[in-house]
């Protein structure tokens, strides 16, 4: 049987292979369009039994098969898979782009919409009615016949060019490597990214130490190497991946302005003036007008502050640095400089307080504490030997939910870190689907023995442990829902401005000593963390938050501009937008030959144009929700349970205004964000 089509259980990933796509997707898709052409000549009056149920099921098997080779496609990227998948991704473009577009079942969910019977429905059920319309009228199904056609063939065009913008990084990335023969060159480097690197020459058959452009190896290089011209070569390579400096076939250039172009050729079609209306009809935000407002008064209140980090950074490098001219290739490295210099500690020597083997026990004790729950480790087929699987269980040792873990960077696995849904909680049959997830990271995997020979575990910098505790907050927003139906289960259905909220949420805990002395233990020694050194962290928090801040402002307002108020015709690149924004709001100016549009896969290749500005809108909501914690005790399982009800289980069942409200008790402030980030007061 194609592993592909059997729904019984956990996805079969051990046997799943690049023949299997083709047929899984072609059986699925054509039972589907027979169901939907049944659906849509039945004369009965819709009912959610008879029409909005079979629909479900049908694009949920469908969804689940492709959501598997799609993240195949993501972790383990062979070209036999990547083909299977540009093969098939066409096919199932079309199929949600007819779905969206057929009237006749818009036309019964618009009956089911004014029929006596809605006022009965549950309120998930009338907000899934509610957002099916929507969809439709996003989708194209009131446009004349030729305008549907052009519609949907921009739409296949447009999910075939973010496919190619995804493939281009990683095949960029992969492309790159340094070998490097004189260990003379490599002072600073800590010791287990230096073995990490004399592993990977190793494999190649090669003396020396490799670098390549994946963040474990990457980032040391960036932070700690002494040698100059080491770190301007590395930076210049990770900059200007995709671009016009590498291989042409690679080059994202044409391909962001293409994508731009449909973007607003798509938004016009629908009546839209810009693309970035039409991806605020699903956010919190009411206009691009309001983000850039948004945008406008935080970088207002975060560029002194930035201006403040920034000159102390260029006097701390000429003075003790002897770097007369600070470039892109040396803040990483004086910013390391200067946290030593005035806090005292490195980010190597906290790392080695966070092994694996403690931090992960530590994080799922945090979530036993709020929410009473227990996480064990249990078997599953999994794509590769580095992944483990984990049940969630309540008190009464029901199974609550299911994740798996891949932690590790490795060739041909998309870099940076995100969550995806596999199995979506809904009621079926009588019975609850328990829901799954896939939890993917970038961490450096384990180097080294110990001196009695037993294998060190993975370390991770204080700021994995942060990416961590995101992700994970991310898999609880899906995990913990307490709604049975699959439109607005879990993350589904959430506006995405706030869907950032659980994951920011719980990256607060990394700084909370009741929590972080339960995970962590110095590697070595097995002594715990100093508290001394913890607290010298949290001095250290804001340490330089004011650019980080104008760093991620730059990045947000770069997007809604390209989608707002830019003309992908007028001859203007995006490269000069970017330019023009960096003016405005940056301190920090890269090199000309800095090529970030043709990396910024979030808004090229991951869902999130015209909606970066989402971190930092969630982080004022999240930062708000946590300040409840605060005031009540940061372990507190009464008002984890209220987070529990009133954020996480009821996903995408009402509005997020309304979700946080009934949980803080008042509409959002900004306070507590710029209180976290330490820029109150100058």
């Amino acid at each position: 049987m194609n592993p592909l089509l059997d729904f019984s259980g956990l996805p079969r990933f051990s046997e799943i292979k690049p023949e299997h796509v083709t047929p899984a997707m072609d059986a699925l898709l054509e039972e589907n369009r027979a169901l939907v052409d049944k659906l849509a000549a039945d004369a009965a009056a819709p009912a959610w039994e008879a029409f909005v149920q079979p629909l479900e099921d049908a694009n949920e098997r469908l969804s689940r098969a492709w959501g598997q080779v799609s993240h195949l496609n993501a972790v383990m990227n062979s070209p036999e898979l990547r083909e299977a998948y540009n093969a098939n991704l066409p096919k199932i473009t079309a199929y949600y782009a007819d779905l969206s577009q057929n009237p006749s079942l818009f036309e019964k969910f618009k009956v089911l919409h004014n029929a006596p019977s809605f006022e009965a429905l549950s309120a998930p059920r009338k907000k899934m009615i509610e957002n099916e319309l929507r969809d439709f009228r996003l989708g194209g199904a009131e446009l004349s016949a030729d305008k549907k056609a052009h519609f949907k063939a921009i739409q296949e065009e447009l999910s075939a060019l973010s496919a190619g913008f995804e493939e281009n990084l990683l095949d960029a990335t992969n492309d790159f490597s340094l070998l490097v023969e004189d260990e003379g060159e490599l002072a600073g480097i800590p010791a287990d990214a230096l073995q990490a690197a004399q592993e990977a020459a190793r494999k190649d058959g090669k003396a020396g130490w490799k670098f390549t452009l994946h963040a474990p190896s990457y980032m040391p290089v960036m932070q700690y190497a002494e040698n100059r011209g080491l770190r301007e070569k590395i930076y210049r390579a990770y900059v200007t991946r995709a671009s016009e400096f590498g291989k042409t076939e690679w080059d994202n250039t044409a391909l962001i302005a293409k994508i731009l172009k449909l973007r607003r050729e798509a938004a016009r079609l629908l009546g839209f003036e810009h693309y970035a209306e039409v991806s605020l009809s699903t956010k919190m935000a009411q206009s691009p007008q309001q983000v850039l407002d948004f945008l406008a008064d935080l970088a207002a209140r975060a560029k002194p502050y930035a201006e403040r980090d920034f000159e102390e950074l260029k006097q701390f490098a000429r003075d003790e640095l002897n770097l007369s001219e600070l470039a892109a290739w040396d803040v990483a490295y004086a910013s390391e400089k200067l946290r030593l210099k005035r806090y005292a500690f490195s980010d190597n020597e906290v790392k080695q307080y966070f092994p694996e083997t403690e931090v992960l026990p530590g994080m799922f004790k945090l979530v036993e504490t709020l929410y009473g729950l227990s996480i064990t480790q249990t078997e599953a087929p999994v794509w590769h030997e580095d992944v483990r699987f984990y049940t969630l269980k309540d008190r009464n040792a029901e199974p609550v939910g299911q994740f798996y873990l891949d932690l590790y960077a490795r060739d041909h696995k998309r870099g940076g870190a995100w969550m995806d849904d596999a199995i979506t909680r809904r009621r079926k049959n009588g019975e609850i689907q328990v829901p799954v997830a896939y939890l993917n990271c970038n961490f450096s995997a384990p180097v080294g023995s110990h001196p009695e020979g037993h294998k060190k575990p993975a370390l991770f910098t204080h700021d994995e442990v942060i990416t961590l505790f995101h992700e994970f907050g991310h898999g609880l927003h899906h995990l913990l829902t307490r709604i049975e139906d699959m439109g607005v289960s879990g993350i589904s259905g959430v506006e995405w401005d706030a869907v950032e909220l659980p994951s920011q949420f719980m990256e607060n805990f990394c700084w909370e000593w009741e929590v972080v002395r339960h995970m962590a233990r110095h590697v070595d020694t097995n002594e715990p963390l100093p508290r001394e050194l913890f607290d010298k962290m949290v001095n250290a928090k804001n340490f330089q938050s004011g650019m980080q801040t104008v760093r991620q402002i730059e990045f947000s307002l770069f997007d809604m501009r390209l989608h707002y108020d830019f003309d992908p015709e007028s001859g203007k690149t995006a490269l000069q937008l970017l330019d023009e924004v960096r003016r405005r709001v940056a301190v920090l100016f890269p090199p000309e030959y800095n090529r970030f549009p043709n990396n910024f896969s979030h808004i090229f290749a991951g869902g999130y144009g015209a909606g970066y500005y989402s971190y930092k809108w969630a982080e004022v909501l999240s930062a708000d929700a946590y300040s409840l914690f605060e005031e009540n005790g940061v372990l507190s399982p009464e008002v984890g349970h209220r987070f529990w009800s009133e954020i996480l289980g009821v996903g995408g069942s009402r509005s997020a205004l309304e979700s946080f409200t009934a949980f803080r008790g008042r509409e959002p402030s900004i306070e507590a964000l710029l209180r976290h980030s330490g820029m109150t007061g100058l």
